[in-house]
């Protein structure tokens, strides 16, 4: 994994709380999260639900690790069929979900990709991994090229469940999905203040009363307005409360 991106967001957001990355195989990140070691981390899927939290984040690019003047090398792509005369070799900590391995079967299985790798720079064999094991165990004397018909890898972000989940893993898993720093969800926010209500003013007499809102109109009786009617009995004199803004109505003259 690369988390660099994830990782400048982090410091931008919270730069108080440090962020610490550890390097694992992949057949050891999920024991580092139920230990406690991590608080989160990048799997791949398959992982135990039982105990672990996931969401999927994306499905990686299957490339072949070749020597960089094998034959190979001079394409951009291929498919499993050009390994068929290869010594292919599948280390202990494969991550593909091969239904049949192409290419000639290896005498034994490498331990770890690292040691697979050392065999392909010696001349022996090629080996077929998500694309960024390859860039990890980069060297300079090996390439690789797109296997476009290989299982694919797909990558998680997962941690240890609990109820509720922490806020700062929270907070994580809502910068690698994407969510703005105004999102509702992640780190809590500060609630809004409630607003100060304004001191409502004297009535001149009995039936005066402010308006809940500009263009409303006035409420008579208790001065109180709800859905534009007015809050009680409009005495005479007083103010006509009603759902259209408008002027108060004028006190009718006795005949």
């Amino acid at each position: 994994m690369t988390p660099a991106k994830w990782v400048r967001i982090w410091n931008e957001r919270l730069p108080d709380v440090p962020l610490t990355l550890l390097q694992v195989s992949s057949a050891e990140v999920c024991g580092v999260l139920r230990s406690g070691d991590a608080d989160a981390g990048f799997v791949r899927l398959p992982v135990d639900r039982t105990d672990l939290s996931a969401i999927p984040l994306y499905t990686e690019t299957t490339v072949v690790v070749v020597p960089k003047d094998h034959v190979v090398a001079a394409a951009e792509e291929i498919t499993t069929e050009d390994l068929a005369d290869e010594v292919l070799w599948q280390p202990l900590d494969d991550t593909l979900d091969w239904e049949e391995l192409p290419g000639l079967p290896p005498v034994e299985r490498p331990a770890t990709t690292a040691d697979a790798i050392e065999l392909v720079a010696a001349g022996v064999g090629v080996l077929v991994v998500p694309q960024s094991l390859a860039r990890l165990h980069h060297r300079k004397d090996l390439t690789y090229r797109t296997v476009t018909d290989a299982p694919t890898s797909r990558v998680a972000l997962s941690w240890p469940q609990a109820e509720p989940t922490p806020d700062l893993v929270e907070e994580f898993i809502g910068i690698v999905r994407g969510r703005t720093v105004n999102s509702t969800r992640g780190r809590q926010q500060t609630p809004p203040q409630p607003k100060a209500k304004g001191k409502r003013p004297e009535a001149a007499g009995k039936g005066g009363g402010a308006g809940a809102r500009r263009g409303a109109g006035t409420a008579g009786g208790t001065g109180k307005s709800a859905s534009g009617k007015s809050g009680g009995r409009t005495p005479r004199g007083g103010a006509s409360g009603g759902a259209k803004g408008g002027r108060a109505g004028k006190p009718r003259r006795r005949p």
